[in-house]
């Protein structure tokens, strides 16, 4: 079985980056700083005694910016855990490392735009968190590894027989694909949620495991990327799996999660919620039905979980996916609706068994993968395909309770937990369960959204409360800030990364930088400056006079309404407010559907 070196040193020098394992120290990995070569070389002690040297835990790639290229290297690691054998770790921290040793060939401009392109991979090397194995190929499910898992296959590396949906940096390791002896230094990564737990009941022990992976074919931020595209990938989709492994046994519980998938926006305009506006002419039942032709192609039967509001804005979206999927009428995927909000409407949460007894007979249709001792007694034969608006509140609850009937199911079936008995009983692992279950809503929503996700109190606890509201509002409240005044800038650093977007050494020569701002007018800072004189003044008026004259009160009137026609105007405009993307074309925002 193919590995990836584990104990890897970098020796940097003026020309060259020597990498070099030390548990195969007659080779060596050799960067050309100048050519920008990457090849193997026999080491015959060609790195000079003045080099820099220092260890690192593996290489992300190689990404090519304003001034040159840049080694992208892990330098600290945490052991998140062991799956099936392998061990996770989680990336703590990175290094960015130019080949170019100074920025004299740039102009003032070229500086500028490179400046902003490497804090954009630091953007989004710093969301939490990625993961890798050197060993373990956590970008597949165990049912595909069962699959898949010929000698032929493992013989592989484990780039090459990884699930490229997942691989984060695959863009990056493009340099080292060519030659086939540089693929052991090659460190596909997964973005996403990893946690792995030791447990125990009535002296039974056993490992419980979460992974979920996030998909690279439609990334972006929380508005700015809705819907699908025209290959039928969906924004935020995410793989969710479910292990439990004891002694030679393991099971496997696979749901996903993605966008809507028609074509939709829902930019954001300064508005708390912008509505969703589905786009006119197009070819919506193409996008759905490419979409489900892989889903039951990857994973079998599809049950689409629709969670959104069935009146407004969402009910109008929820009709028409309704009406695509009769339309196209593909036998293996069945829809079940159901309004979370008007379900479960003042805190009246135990009524989500309503949609859970709707969706038992399916779980029992699907069972779950099981193996033992590597041999496979059974497999899961379908997925739930679970979303909302954004596919993170509403959807973390429901793919937790369908989770946990699993767990209960798997569990049984182990002989770890009598028939008779029930999992939230167990105090210990209901409340391991509830914990990662909310940790992981949290680092979902925080890699979509900028935030942890609303609802956890319910996930943590098993019940909604007023202090759970009171988070929900201030989670609410930065992410109506990042939404609109940060997230263009993560949405370019998404496209970056995946190579979405791909630097030329001419930008900013030959044609201009997509990120240099552009010297906005001063007609557009006269609204802002309006509105804070208007605030400033009408909290003045309020506050520092001991009693309030007729001039005051008009005065309160005053700065009262130009307050009000500020905002007014303001959000009249607001698109150019907002912080927008620039390396990717974006349409502008459609009018709400009538």
């Amino acid at each position: 079985m193919s590995r990836i070196h584990d104990d890897l040193i970098l020796h940097i020098t003026t020309d060259k980056f020597f990498i070099e394992s030390l548990s195969e120290q007659q080779v060596l990995l050799v960067i050309d700083r100048i050519t920008h070569d990457v090849n193997l070389q026999p080491n015959g002690g060609q790195i000079p005694p003045i080099a820099s040297r220092k260890p690192i835990h593996g290489i992300l790639g190689i990404l090519n910016l304003v001034s040159g290229p840049y080694l992208i290297v892990v330098t600290k690691k945490v052991r998140q855990g062991s799956v099936c054998g392998g061990e996770i770790w989680r990336i703590l921290e990175t290094e960015i490392i130019s080949f170019s040793r100074a920025e004299h060939h740039l102009t003032p401009t070229q500086m500028e735009a490179n400046r902003k392109y490497t804090a954009m991979v630091q953007q989004v090397l710093s969301t939490p968190y990625f993961y890798f194995s050197y060993s373990y190929d956590i970008s597949h499910t165990r049912q595909r590894l069962d699959v898949l898992g010929s000698r032929d296959f493992y013989q592989k590396s484990l780039f090459e027989r990884s699930d490229k949906r997942f691989v984060w940096n695959k863009h990056l390791l493009q340099p080292f694909l060519s030659n086939p002896k540089l693929h052991s230094y090659a460190l596909p990564v997964i973005h996403g949620f990893v946690s792995s737990n030791p447990c125990s009941i009535s002296g039974h022990r056993f490992t419980w495991s979460i992974i979920s992976r996030r998909s690279t074919e439609r990334v972006g931020t929380r508005l700015f990327v809705r819907g699908a595209d025209q290959k039928g990938h969906v924004a935020n989709y995410v793989e969710t799996e479910q292990i439990v492994e004891v002694g030679g046994d393991v099971t496997s519980f696979v749901q996903t999660r993605g966008s809507i998938p028609l074509f939709w926006q829902q930019k954001p305009n300064l508005k708390y919620k912008p509505p969703p506006t589905l786009e006119p002419h197009q070819a919506h039942a193409d996008a759905y039905a490419k979409h489900f032709q892989f889903q039951v192609s990857t994973y079998g039967r599809q049950v689409i979980v629709n969670l959104v509001d069935q009146k407004k804005s969402e009910g109008r979206l929820e009709s028409s996916l309704k009406q695509i999927h009769q339309q196209v009428g593909n036998k293996d995927v069945s829809y079940e609706a159901f309004d979370f909000h008007k379900e479960c409407s003042k805190m009246r949460w135990d009524r989500l068994s309503i949609l859970m007894d709707r969706l038992a007979q399916y779980e029992e249709q699907f069972e779950y993968f099981h193996s033992r001792n590597d041999t496979a007694l059974k497999r899961q034969s379908g997925v739930f395909r679970t979303n909302c608006i954004d596919c993170l509140d509403r959807t973390n609850v429901v793919q937790s309770m369908l989770a946990r009937r699993n767990l209960q199911a798997a569990l049984v079936s182990l002989g770890i937990l009598p028939e008779t008995a029930r999992i939230e009983n167990q105090i210990s692992v209901e409340q391991l369960f509830k914990t990662v279950w909310a940790d992981h809503a949290d680092m979902i929503s925080i890699q979509y959204t900028g935030t942890g996700a609303l609802k956890t109190d319910f996930t943590r606890t098993g019940q909604r409360t007023k202090m759970g509201l009171l988070e929900d509002g201030r989670r609410s409240a930065i992410r109506y800030f990042k939404n609109n005044f940060a997230d263009g800038f993560r949405q370019d650093s998404l496209d970056l990364f995946v190579g979405n977007h791909v630097v030329t050494p001419t930008e900013g020569v030959t044609y201009e930088s997509p990120v240099i701002q552009e010297k906005k007018d001063t007609r557009y800072l006269a609204l802002p400056v309006a509105l804070a004189l208007s605030l400033s003044m009408l909290a003045l008026s309020l506050t520092l006079p001991a009693q309030y004259s007729t001039n005051i009160l008009i005065s309160i009137l005053f700065w009262a309404g130009m307050l009000g026609l500020s905002v007014h105007l303001m959000l009249k405009n607001g698109p150019d407010y907002v912080d927008q993307p620039k390396l990717l074309h974006t349409k502008p925002a459609l009018p709400p559907l009538i």
